[in-house]
């Protein structure tokens, strides 16, 4: 949809039967009722979710002067929870100032969301799955999205800034002083850290990937802890180690409580360039002793087991559960990506998998003893060696309750970071052509 659509101009959302109920009579008013509102602020976009007990018609349109989106609900009689939408708006939202909520006419619910800069807006239904019944969402992307690289960059942590500018500009003033260093330095893990004569110094950007968000809670345990939470939690210790790192540079695909498709998180560690991407989860399974980490690559064949085949659906599922607008979605994409998944960049992915899941092994114990292969959608960049690591059972409540302690989090953290380390001293970035 435009991000620049014309006051006057209004677009429909047709929700199967719904129309010709709403053609041939009016709903009672009591027909359908709100069963609860949520909203997922982000800097990436703001979600807004009203869950109902029936599918729902809608229709909206944007006014400039100031930025608004106007929405018409039919067959609603304004209720209290409804009215809660109000509350729910924080001040620190990056895209709504405040919205209003008011019965319009009969049988109609107007909301005007008040702007705080032009959005392009999605507007979709989803049909119920798992816990949710229908839900109504509208997804305020911003009309102007800033640069993935530059919006890096900004976010950036590391303790040697100068080390950056003087790669992007070329400036090897410091080299000598480099290459000094490294004549002294034997370690294996940092051969990635100074620059030989006649290289740059060499960023490594790492995607980060805490699995699952917003509407999308992933599996929970026995005494109450949310996947999305704990692996957003061991996602920003990594991130932090990681960046204490001189050559290392790191992008979340979320920093905070809201949803990211699948695919959009592929699409954001092309777009920063990434040299690596992990993604990170807390697997769950119906029996509550199973237990242990694991680390899974990408497979063209088919899974290495038939649990590895049954957690890629489950994750691969993820989407249905956050909510996604179909009709936006490449439907070739998922075909390309897979169409393009080289032996090359799934032997890498086995290389930084291996030696990831070596150092876990000092943190936990492993749930199989190798990396596993299936064909999970979020390791399906082409041009970027990719692990999924599944710190442990949250399903066990032992595992569970170490999942949700600070000291185990960051011994995880640690030993993926070795083992990051590990990979790059043996396979440098620049032998991939990208200098920062």
């Amino acid at each position: 949809m435009s991000s620049r659509t014309p006051a006057h101009r209004r677009t429909f959302l047709k929700a199967g039967s719904t129309l010709l109920l709403s053609v041939i009579a009016p709903m009672a008013a009591n027909a359908m009722q709100i069963l609860a509102v949520r909203v997922w602020p982000a800097a990436d976009y703001t979600r807004v979710t009203l869950e109902n007990d029936a599918e729902l018609k809608a229709s909206h349109f944007l006014v400039k002067d100031p930025n608004r989106m106007v929405v018409d609900i039919e067959g609603l009689t304004l209720n209290a929870t409804l009215k809660d939408l109000v509350a729910k708006i924080q001040t620190n939202d990056p895209y709504i100032k405040q919205v209003r909520v008011g019965q319009n006419r009969p049988n109609v619910v107007r909301l005007v969301f008040d702007l705080k800069e032009e959005i392009n807006p999605q507007v979709f239904s989803l049909k119920p799955i798992g816990d949710y019944q229908h839900r109504l969402v509208f997804d305020l992307y911003p009309a102007n999205p800033v640069d993935p690289i530059t919006a890096l960059i900004e976010k950036g942590e590391w303790h040697k800034d100068d080390a950056l500018t003087a790669a992007m500009s070329g400036n090897n003033k410091n080299e000598n002083a480099a290459n000094n260093n490294n004549k002294h330095d034997n370690k294996a893990e940092q051969k990635t850290d100074k620059p030989t004569s006649n290289q740059q110094i060499r960023m490594i950007t790492i995607a980060l990937d805490p699995g699952h968000g917003g509407e999308d809670p992933g599996a929970i345990g026995r005494a109450g802890s949310r996947e999305k939470d704990v692996v957003l939690a061991i996602a920003k210790r990594l991130k932090h180690q990681l960046e204490q790192e001189d050559n290392m540079r790191v992008m979340l695909t979320r920093d905070g409580d809201y949803f990211v498709p699948l695919q959009t998180r592929v699409k954001k560690a092309r777009g920063v360039q990434a040299d690596l991407f992990v993604s990170i989860h807390a697997d769950a399974f119906i029996e509550p002793r199973a237990r242990g980490s694991s680390v899974f690559v990408l497979s063209e064949k088919g899974a290495s087991s038939t649990a590895a085949r049954w957690l890629a659906k489950k994750e691969n599922d993820a989407d249905l559960i956050g909510g996604i607008n179909l009709k936006d979605q490449d439907k070739q994409l998922a075909g390309v990506l897979l169409d393009l998944s080289t032996t090359a960049q799934i032997n890498d992915s086995m290389k930084v998998g291996k030696v990831v899941l070596k150092e876990i092994s000092g943190v936990n114990r492993l749930h199989k003893p190798a990396v596993e292969q299936a064909g999970f959608a979020v390791l399906k960049a082409p041009d970027i060696p990719s692990i999924l690591i599944e710190s442990a059972f949250i399903s066990n409540p032992e595992e569970e309750a170490r999942l949700t302690d600070e000291a185990y989090q960051n011994e995880l953290a640690e030993a993926i970071v070795r083992g990051i380390k590990k990979y790059f001293a043996k396979n440098p970035p620049l032998n991939r052509g990208k200098i920062a």
